[in-house]
């Protein structure tokens, strides 16, 4: 019944006719524009005048940041309308990618751990890395692979060697953390911004938090589930929880520093597999990185003599950590450091996963992020960025000047260590 064409196109249907009728996410990304259009432009000025198969137009522009349902929908269950736009929306991925009409290059692009091991291997990251600050080359990549040539792709970074952890620290454990965290590295921080796990590493261990960091789990998923490659996704879930049961068998937290791996695991997964135990256990080991450390500051069991202010800091709200409803835990920790003024901004960067370097959505995630970029540029920071590094490098495109920092290592920065 999930990829059955015909009642995936009557819930498409049903939701678009409620969401005409209401339009309050008319601003947030894509989606809801060309579904209006469509509506607008069709014989009945209604969703019925649509054709069904430009249905796929509008589920190719959501990105799953989820900030409809997060932010605006009315509808969200328990309403007996009950809308869930972003998981209608991945069930459409998952109808289009079953039926094989997903391109290749978004198989390869969202195979992040293997593409992204196979780029970083020494000799190929440097020619990588010299070939994306290459105008001609990024014009034939747009030309042949469907990546825009001025879209921001991150750098491969060389993985230091060995974390050198402090093994003799003893774990305190308080009522919701256990003092121990393994993190999770990501394909991400393990590939472009290993400078994100020193940095937690130090922090965590300043405050007395014994870390272990996973270094043989793959992806979390999340690209593979934004595809509706959800075979993909299962595949993932299959190698990964095996290794990370362990660790929370072993006495461990989970910590992710990147949002979208954390939301994988704490809501993605269990709404897929709601009768795994697997995935029910690890579920309420995995935290936010600040969500933990604000958890143990409140237990007194946090270092707050920090030895220099962050002065004004412009900080994004990734749309992923939004989603995971735990609060503005980052900036309440930040809010902790001396003399600093912490300006939020709970907009979407427009970046995803994937969607601001393809060809044909750069400019559209450019335009999502405008606002974004001008309220940065209006803040006039000292420092800024987002939990989310990619969303960081987004608006450090746009405003194209100055380098987005992960909340983390602003921290850090801030402990002097």
């Amino acid at each position: 019944m999930f990829l059955d064409q015909d009642a995936l196109n009557g819930e498409l249907e049903r939701v678009f006719d409620i969401c005409h009728g209401c339009r309050r996410c008319v601003s947030l990304c894509d989606s809801f524009p060309t579904l209006f259009d469509l509506i607008d432009e069709s014989d009945t000025l209604e969703v019925d005048g649509v054709d069904k198969n430009d249905y796929q137009k509008v589920s190719d522009q959501c990105f799953l940041c989820d900030l409809c349902a997060e932010t605006k929908c009315p509808y969200l269950p328990p309403h007996e309308w009950a809308v869930d736009f972003p998981h209608l929306m991945l069930r459409a991925k998952a109808y289009k990618f079953s039926k094989g009409k997903t391109k290749w290059r978004d198989k390869i692009i969202t195979s992040t751990s293997k593409t992204f091991r196979a780029i970083n291997t020494p000799g190929i990251r440097q020619a990588s890395n010299a070939l994306a600050n290459n105008k001609i080359a990024r014009k034939a990549g747009e030309l042949f692979f469907g990546i825009h040539s001025e879209a921001p792709i991150p750098k491969f970074q060389k993985k230091p060697v060995d974390f050198q952890l402090k093994e003799s620290l003893i774990p305190i454990a308080s009522e919701k953390t256990r003092g121990k965290v393994a993190i999770f590295s990501t394909c991400y921080g393990e590939n472009n911004e290993p400078v994100i796990i020193e940095d937690m590493l130090a922090v965590f261990e300043h405050n007395s938090i014994k870390v272990k960091i996973i270094n043989d789990a793959t992806c979390c998923g999340m690209p593979k589930l934004e595809l509706g490659d959800l075979v993909g996704v299962e595949d993932l879930k299959n190698s990964n929880l095996p290794i990370l049961n362990d660790l929370v068998n072993d006495g461990y937290d989970i910590i992710t520093p990147i949002p979208s791996c954390t939301l994988m695991f704490k809501q993605e997964l269990p709404l897929m597999f709601p009768e795994d135990n697997d995935v029910n256990f690890l579920k309420p080991a995995c935290f936010d990185p600040f969500e933990y450390l604000i958890l143990r500051h409140k237990e007194g069991l946090i270092k707050t003599n920090f030895k220099h202010s962050l002065g004004k800091v412009a900080y994004h709200v990734a749309c992923h950590q939004r989603v995971q409803n735990i609060g503005a835990k980052t900036k309440e920790f930040l809010g902790l450091i001396p003399d600093t003024e912490i300006e939020a901004i709970e907009r979407c960067s427009g970046h995803d996963g994937t969607y601001a370097i393809k060809k044909e959505t750069y400019n559209k995630a450019k335009k999502i992020s405008r606002p974004v970029v001008n309220k940065v540029k209006q803040i006039e920071p000292d420092s800024f960025g987002s939990d989310c590094p990619m969303a960081g490098r987004m608006i450090a495109h746009g405003i194209d000047e100055g380098e987005a920092e992960h909340p983390i290592s602003m921290v850090r920065r801030a402990y002097g260590i």
